[in-house]
Order: structure tokens, then sequence, then C-alpha cells
């Protein structure tokens, strides 16, 4: 796995500060997974009465924590539950000595904490195909039981890191009847990124008391426009995950239909997943991708996928060339209804091509100054409906190839 030495230059300027959500605690440690001298292992606890939802990648090959965390996924909340992540290996492909190590780990994880290992939720990211050394992992359970602090959430974002070149963090308050609830969340992800969800772990915390059912409801709602929405390679990992929990000890009760709820939830996610490509691996830029005026709401999003997965509108991204040729391309190739002749494009405000031909007032010195800033918006109106989508993505520029070409060393 390659060190990164840099920081994103679209990173944000400081790790924001997260609250501490009570019935929530976190400790982390150097197990030396796969690196020494590295922090690559973190624990929360979560008190009796915490709700649990999760979603998870879809693909076929997932890993065996995400198997495991799916069969638990919807459980009573009675009892104390916990979340273990490590770094540095993926635990997937890994067959039955996978699922071996995901019991391992979880059957310590309840006898350390006196949780039911059917409460005990696990994660792993970082090298595919490697056996999990869950040795390590349980020895140093001991030493995270005892550091468990409401106070350390910013320890454990900077835990489940790989490639990242930051550590991801939102947090905000929102007041239902009167009363104060928040919300907090922390977020791995850097690169093998696309819906389905993007490598990505994610974290989000509240202490408001939402029955397990509602807010699975929430969670899957609002994953489609926000983790479901960005993509930095169109690569699908084997182990992402994406858990809420909510603890219930403000004792404010919230539905699934709360707006005030739902719009800080949405808040959080957003930010995070847009985080998430800000620290694409080699990202300069941050793009915005929006198709309107398709024939069907899926067909914009297909469309808006096509062209923010397209390696040529993405290194001419790089390249801050205002090539919208390569917008054309990938309209076209989508494989969703479009009309050539109907076809509008935008970089910024420019309007660039408008109904099938360059715009007559078209001034290419106008697109260039747009692509030279860090964030990009390109918007593609397929003239053919009413249905419309957003993406969000990132250029892809020779230091994806360098961080990729060696990961495993």
């Amino acid at each position: 796995m390659a060190v990164i030495s840099h920081v994103s230059p679209l990173a944000p300027k400081e790790f924001p500060g997260l609250p501490e959500i009570e019935g929530v605690s976190f400790a982390t440690v150097q197990a030396g997974v796969k690196y020494q001298d590295r922090t690559d292992l973190m624990l929360a606890q979560l008190m009796p009465g915490t709700s649990v939802a999760g979603v998870y990648t879809r693909s076929a090959t997932r890993s065996s924590a995400v198997l495991d965390c799916q069969e638990k996924t919807g459980g009573d909340n009675k009892e104390g539950a916990a979340i273990v992540v490590n770094s540095g290996n993926a635990n997937a492909f890994t067959g039955s000595g996978g699922a071996e190590s995901v019991r391992q780990i979880t059957n310590a994880v309840a006898e350390q904490l006196g949780v039911p290992e059917r409460r005990v939720f696990t994660a792993s990211t970082g090298v595919i195909g490697e056996l999990l050394p869950h040795d390590k992992i349980v020895s140093a359970l001991p030493k995270l039981a005892r550091a468990l602090s409401p106070a350390n959430m910013a320890g454990a974002a900077e835990a489940i890191m790989t490639t990242d070149t930051f550590a991801k963090g939102s947090a905000t308050q929102v007041v239902i009847g009167g009363k104060a609830v928040s919300i907090a969340g922390i977020a791995k992800g850097s690169g093998m990124i696309a819906p389905d969800m993007a490598t990505m772990l994610v974290y989000i915390f509240t202490d408001a008391k939402v029955e397990q059912g509602e807010l699975q409801t929430l969670l899957s709602e609002l994953t489609v426009p926000t983790f479901n929405s960005i993509t930095v390679d169109s690569d699908t990992s084997t182990s992402d995950t994406l858990l809420l929990c909510a603890t219930g000890a403000s004792g404010v009760n919230v539905g699934a239909g709360n707006a005030v709820f739902k719009e800080g939830l949405r808040k959080i996610m957003l930010d995070l997943a847009h985080q998430v490509v800000k620290d694409g691996e080699g990202a300069t830029k941050f793009v915005e991708v929006t198709v309107t005026g398709a024939a069907t709401p899926e067909d914009a999003r297909t469309h808006a996928l096509s062209i923010a997965n397209s390696p040529l509108v993405k290194t001419a991204i790089a390249g801050e060339d205002p090539n919208w040729g390569r917008v054309v391309m990938a309209v076209g190739k989508s494989g969703a209804a479009a009309d050539r002749d109907s076809l509008s494009i935008w970089f910024g405000d420019v309007l660039l091509a408008k109904e099938g031909w360059v715009s007559p007032d078209y001034d290419e010195a106008d697109a260039a100054a747009h692509m030279k800033g860090d964030h990009i918006c390109i918007r593609a109106d397929i003239g053919l409906g009413n249905s419309q989508s957003t993406v969000w993505t990132c250029d892809l520029t020779h230091g994806y190839i360098e961080i990729n070409a060696d990961y495993r060393s």
C-alpha cells in the first residue's frame, strides 16, 4: 500500500470539532495489522438501547466482515453493541479463513465488553486477498477497552484511513421539540470509489432515539443522493460499510418522517461523501456533474455517471481543457436515451454547445478560465424530458496511477 506523503489540495483547512455523542465511546491503538508505528485499529462501544442501521456494498465478492454485518443488522437493541475496524488488510477474498477471523474478533470483543456477539460489527479495509492477522486485533482489545472515551471520535477517524490523505469528519446539531439533538460522523475513502457503495467506511452517530426500522428507512433513502452519487474511479469495493447508530441518550424521539432530523442527517452524509471525493487518489479538482432534461430519472443518473466515470472527461479536466466533445461522447455511449440535436452543454456558466452544435456565443477563453478552478461544474441538458440527476467526482491525474501501481508494497 502506497504511503501518502502529501495532503489533497482539496482537503478542508482543518478537521471539524466533533461533539461527544452521549452513549458512544471510542478508542484507538497501533495493532501492527500491516504497518508498524501507525494507528490502525479502532473500537467503539454503544450503550444499550442503541439502534443500528446499515448499508453495504453490493459487490458479489464482498468481504467476510460485510457478510457478517449484513446478517446482524436489524436485530433488537436492548443490549449494548460495539464496532471494531482495522485498516491495512481488507479480509476479503480470504475464504473460510476470513469468516474465522471475523468470528474470533467478534467473540473476543463480546467477551471483553460484555455485549452479545450478535451486536458486534466489524469492518476491515486495505489489501484484498491476504489473511487477516486477527490475533493482533484480539490481543489489542484489553488496551482498547481501557482507553474508551466519548471524546476520541477524531482519533477513530484517523485509525480507519488507508490511502486517505486526511481524516474525514462532520457534525451538526438540530433542535427537535425544543431539545438539542447531535449528529456526528467519520468516514474513510479515497480510491475504489463508485456507487453501491463508494473503498469506503462510514460511521455516523446520533443521540436521537430512533426505532431501528425507521432508522434503516432514513439511511437507505439518504444513501442514494449522497454516498451512492459519488465516484472516483468507477470501481466498487468489496468492503464498503455504512453504519448509522442512534443511542437514544437525548431522549428525543425521532421518526423517519421528521424533516428537521432528516435534513441534518442528509447534510452530514453529503458532507462526508464530498470529502471522500475531494480525497480521491491524486485528485486536484472536485467535479459536479448535473444532467437535466432527461427522459427519466434513471436516464439522468445513467448519463451523469457516464460523464463522471469517463477517463477522457476526467483527464481533460486534469489538463484544464474545456473539451466538451468528451461530454458528447460520454452521453452518447451511456445507453440512456439521447438525441444529438437536442443536447446542450455548460462548463460552469459558459454555454459551450446548444442543441447539437457549438453555441454561436461560445468563447473558449471563458470556459478555459472555469477549468482552472478547483471546483468544476459540468451540466448537460439532454432535451428529452424533465428528469435530472447530480453526481460528484474528481479529475484523473498521474497521482492516481502512482498510488495504485504500488498499492501492495
